[in-house]
């Protein structure tokens, strides 16, 4: 029997999370869509075949959520994701870049055997 406190402490050990960096940067980019004020709006993640490791990620703002679709919300961000993406994608933070070294979002995926430099693939 769990209380609802250890169910949030399972959910939060298998999860997708948001960095602050990244938080700011999809809070923005959902303002510049228009759609910064609409709830129903929130961030997809999914992994789909392609890149230099074989699997790449894939972000998208979305309003509906489908059947077999994961949801979770971290740092104040709603991410979703498919089932099958989710397999790939547990315990992975989502993170923002403006450095020198490049710009842009990149995943820390524990679950990755290899990745590619710029942090967009990766293989398990």
């Amino acid at each position: 029997m769990s209380t609802d406190n250890t169910l949030v402490a399972e959910q939060k050990e298998t999860a997708i999370f948001v960095s602050d960096k990244a938080k700011v940067k999809v809070k923005q980019l959902l303002a510049d869509a228009g759609v910064g004020d609409d709830p129903s709006y929130f961030l997809r993640v999914s992994v789909v075949g392609g890149g230099c490791s074989g699997l790449s990620y894939k972000l998208d703002f979305d309003n509906e959520i489908k059947p077999m679709d994961q949801q979770f919300e971290d740092n104040g961000v709603k991410v979703v994701t498919d089932l099958k993406s989710f397999l790939y994608l547990v315990n992975t933070t989502l993170d923002f870049s403006d450095g020198l070294n490049g710009k842009g979002f990149y995943f820390t995926n524990p679950n990755a055997s290899r990745s590619c430099g710029c942090g967009e693939s990766f293989s398990v």
